[in-house]
Order: structure tokens, then sequence, then C-alpha cells
């Protein structure tokens, strides 16, 4: 299949391109960019006039629900929303029933996501059997079926030298980890602790919570020589620990997820259970220390922690309502709703969702490493194409997600994907 992207602006932050160019596609691969050939004749040809074109979204944290909670997700269902929202490559966590602690159960996967046709599946394996933080996992054996690298997803470990021997022996191999940094005991709370959590009456999820676990993070990186990257960063304590960490040269990258980024604790309302996430919502100078990390390069990624949470488990009482909320479909328009409010920029914006990530997964990709996250000439075409003058209001039931809980739900957010290809097939087109 033989494609003609034409006539759009084409935003490439690996390159360092922005202009108004045609990108040519021939078997799932850009063969030219800028300078297309004359006799090239294409079999269809997708006009972006008016639109931005650029490498299609990696999100680093994307709960698929499937196994085990088909009743919240279905792999169809957030495959779909994925593609609507642009997001070409994904990365699930672990935590799925069973848990992802087994070859087969990654292979298995990895072959349903295949057969979908749609955006690209790269499954974390579990660190250690079942997320006991117990035993450790066979991380050869997982890595050969297609993890990308291994995670304890939101279970805390709380046997320190268990983190210390999976450090070890992940480093020795090569493997990163991925470690959401909370503390078990403190971080068993609903909110973040202030005074919005105290009047509501809400046990509270302390910063130490986040900066204890960093600091142990830290001192076993420096004795194991691990690669990690660390998962939705929540505080402006923990930003300031990660940049320190940085600049002393530890192998440490990070994301932050759209909904800290945009959203503090008085967000919560009265008991609103669509705020109830993990981390949970912080006050307005973590918001704004992450904001400016994200600006800066402290903090590497931006991610949906697309979790979709079925209508059961969301109306309860807020304490007892499940955390998570739907973000795939919201990720690229919060991400250049971001760029237009903190002065970032667009080219920012995207490179947030494109380069950043796709250097985060780094050799894990595989074949596709040189490629994911940029548009190159002989690259893997995954493309998003989008508007970024078209603003669309946040309702709920146009969700393609089987989840419908978000807290962003009636907002009015720029920028929409009007088509996304997948290796050179088109799996989306509004």
């Amino acid at each position: 299949m033989k494609i003609l992207i034409k006539g759009g602006r084409v935003i490439d932050p690996a390159s360092k391109l922005d202009e108004v160019c045609d990108l040519a596609i021939a078997a799932g691969r850009i063969i030219a960019v800028k300078r297309v050939a004359a006799d090239f004749v294409p079999n269809r040809v997708i006009d972006a006039s008016g639109c931005i074109v650029a490498p299609g979204l990696v999100d680093l944290a994307v709960r698929l629900r499937e196994p085990g909670h088909e009743h919240e997700g279905m792999l169809d269902s957030e495959m779909a929303a994925a593609v609507a929202g642009g997001v070409t490559s994904v990365v699930c966590p672990p935590d799925t029933e069973p848990v992802l602690d087994e070859p087969g159960l990654v292979e298995m996967l990895k072959f349903r996501a295949e057969k979908l046709h749609r955006s690209r599946v790269f499954p974390l394996g579990a660190l250690t059997r079942n997320l006991q933080g117990e035993v450790l996992t066979e991380m050869v054996q997982l890595t050969e079926a297609g993890c990308v690298g291994f995670s304890q997803a939101e279970v805390a470990l709380a046997n320190t030298q268990v983190l210390q021997r999976a450090l070890q022996y992940a480093s020795t191999l090569g493997y990163p980890v991925w470690l959401r940094p909370q503390e078990l005991y403190l971080g068993k709370g609903v909110a973040a602790s202030g005074p919005l959590a105290t009047r509501m009456g809400l046990s509270g999820v302390p910063v130490a919570a986040e900066t204890i676990a960093l600091h142990s993070i830290f001192e076993l990186m420096r004795a194991t020589g691990a690669r990690v990257h660390l998962c939705r960063l929540s505080s402006a304590a923990g930003v300031a620990l990660v940049r320190r960490a940085k600049e002393e040269g530890l192998a440490v990258s990070c994301d932050v997820s759209i909904n800290s980024l945009h959203l503090t604790d008085t967000d919560i309302g009265y008991f609103d259970s669509r705020a109830r996430l993990n981390p949970p919502l912080r006050q307005q100078k973590d918001r704004d220390a992450l904001r400016a990390a994200l600006a800066d390069g402290t903090i590497d990624a931006l991610v949906s922690d697309h979790t979709p949470v079925d209508e059961d488990a969301k109306t309860l009482p807020f304490a007892e309502s499940e955390p998570g909320a739907t973000g795939l479909e919201l990720l690229l328009s919060l991400a250049l709703k971001w760029g237009q409010d903190s002065g970032a920029g667009l080219t920012r914006a995207i490179e947030v969702l494109t380069q950043a990530p796709a250097r985060v997964l780094g050799q894990a990709l595989g074949t596709l490493q040189a490629s994911a996250g940029q548009l190159v000439e002989g690259g893997v075409a995954d493309v998003c194409v989008f508007d970024p003058e078209a603003h669309w209001q946040v309702l709920p039931e146009a969700l393609r997600s089987q989840g419908k809980h978000t807290p962003f739900s009636g907002y009015e957010l720029p920028g929409r994907v009007r088509c996304t290809l997948v290796g050179g097939h088109v799996a989306y087109e509004a």
C-alpha cells in the first residue's frame, strides 16, 4: 500500500523538522520526507492541509485490562481508543489477572494485540512472582517473550533486599526496571495529605511516601548500576530529587501523568470519585513544579495513565471507589493545552509524546528503535495527523474506551486526531 500524506505541517522533534511538506509511505515504511519522487504513484492520498503530521504517539502507562478485568476494558475497545488518540505504541504494566509473570501470558497478550492491527503493545513483566515482592521472576524468559522491562505496577516493595537483588540482576542483564516511587505504609491513603484531605476526613498520602522511596531507589542505583524509569512523579520534592540524580549521572528517567500535570487536590470537589487517582492529586505548588520540570526536560515523558474503571467501582464513596481514569483519547489534547498554557510550545508538547518516551524504551524496541517516535526515511510509518485548531468537548459517552470516567469530563480541549497510521496501515480515520 502506497500512501502520500500531502500538504501537512510535518513536525518531527527528533530531526528538528518543522515545515509544510509531503510524506511518502510504501510497504509500511516512510520512503520520503519532503523530497517525494516524481514517479511515486500512491494508492491513496491523505490531504493534511491545515493539519500537523507528527510521529505516532508513544504512551508509557496504559492498562488494557486484559486478561482478567474484561468488565472494565476489552483489548479491542482500548486499542480503538489508542489509535483514536493518535497513540501507536503503548506500554502496559503487569498487574493483570493473572499477573504477567509467565512467558506464555506475555506471548498471548502480544498475539491478541497484533491480530487487531492497531497500536503496538509493549508489556512490562512482573518484577516479582505474582507481584508479591518475595521471589524474582525469570527475567530472561520474559524478555524473550516480549517484555520491555520489569515493574511492580502499583504494588510497593516492602523488602528493600528484594529490590536490591532485582536491581542487581536487571543491571547484570541490561534490563530496565520501572518503579512508581511509593513507600508501602505511607502510601495507603486515598488523597494527598494537606488541609483539604484533613477537612474532608480523607486518609492522606504524604509527599514523604514518594521521597523516601526515591532516596532508597537512588541509593540502590548507585550500588548496583541499574537503569530505572520512575513512573508518574507527583510532587515538587520528588522533582528536586530526580533533578539532582540526573545531574549526578544516574541512569534514571521519569514520566508524569496528564492528571497530575493539569489538576490539583481541589479538583476532588465534593468527593468526586472521578478524581480518585494513583498517585493522588497534590497541591498547586506540586503541579507547577511538574509542569516546569516537563518543560525543562527533568521529566522525560507525559503519559495518559489510562486506567478504565467500570461504573460499579466508581459509583461508591470516594475512599471506597477504585482509583483510575481513562486517558488515551485525551493525551494529545492535554499535551497541547500544557504546551500552550506553560509556554513550552508545540514542538516540546509533541516531543514528550514521541521522541522522549521512545528514548525511554530504548533498545527494548529492537528493530523499531531507530525510527520509533520520529519521522525518518526508512523508518516504520507510525504517523499521527491532527488538526491543532479543532476544539472538542470531552463527553464520556463519546469515548471509545470502555472506561467512561475522567476528571476532565466537560472540558473543551484543543487538537483533534484526523488520521492514525500504524506500520503504514490506516488504523483510524475521523
